[in-house]
């Protein structure tokens, strides 16, 4: 393992979003938080999904997660798409780094923005709402497998995209909407049978429904079921990944 090459393409993504502090971790913070008062203040006199539980503190885990999944895709995914557009991607394969460093690489970092806009979320969010902790263990769980599971989807999507139209329509068409029907706003259980079936489709509601588990100690799903589904989402989309790699699809070649 190259240690040191791949700390140095760790750190070059890490500097990439930081420059743009800004529009990388700020904008979704604020974008959460406008979430927040805007659907507690409508919905809190209406709702109360959990017994107990207002529905502000209801929506905090489900806006970070959210939140995070969003960034971890949209970092990889970004970094290289402008890599491949503006020709500096040659730069990053040069370099004697494997496939496997070249992924754990732009992983770490996708994982390392997602943490670091979920946690500002979680700061600001407690001005307005009191929000229990129930597992710090389940929380960090859901959040590192999760995260790892977009960041890894944002590597194939930067990879087989060929223009930045090409990644707005996926995050427009699949990672915007799957992320609003994971439950994010509404427990599962309040849906119609047929939608309530469809949800159990979404990997994206298993990473909300567990991680929500870990302030309440309540979900609509097995906690362990769900994080059996993201890690098996997690294992065949990281596979993928290496072999993808490995052959140098749209890089390489």
């Amino acid at each position: 393992m190259n240690y040191r090459g791949v700390y140095t393409l760790f750190n070059k993504e890490i500097l990439r979003f930081y420059k743009v502090l800004l529009q990388t971790v700020v904008a979704p913070v604020i974008t959460a938080l406008l979430y927040l008062l805007v659907f507690s203040q409508v919905m809190a006199s209406h709702t109360e999904v959990y017994a107990g539980v207002a529905y502000g503190a209801f929506l905090i885990p489900g806006l970070m997660m959210m939140t995070m999944i969003q960034n971890a895709f949209a970092n990889s995914s970004s970094s290289l798409i402008q890599s491949k557009y503006t020709g500096n991607i040659v730069f990053i394969l040069l370099p004697p780094l494997s496939y496997l460093e070249f992924y754990l690489a732009f992983l770490a970092a996708s994982i390392v923005r997602a943490v670091v806009v979920g946690a500002g979320v979680w700061l600001m969010a407690l001005f307005f709402v009191d929000l229990p902790l129930y597992s710090v263990g389940v929380v960090l769980a859901f959040t590192l497998i999760s995260c790892a599971t977009l960041g890894t989807a944002g590597i194939i999507a930067g990879i087989w995209a060929d223009k930045f139209d090409h990644l707005s329509g996926l995050q427009n068409f699949v990672i915007m909407p799957l992320s609003f029907l994971s439950g994010v706003f509404y427990s599962i259980h309040s849906l119609p049978d047929f939608w309530q079936v469809a949800s159990h489709f979404n990997p994206l509601f298993y990473m909300i429904d567990g991680f929500r588990y870990g302030f309440f100690g309540v979900s609509d799903v097995n906690p362990w079921i769900s994080f059996a589904v993201v890690t098996l989402f997690f294992a065949g989309m990281a596979v993928t990944t290496v072999v993808i790699l490995k052959r140098g699809y749209k890089l390489r070649n």
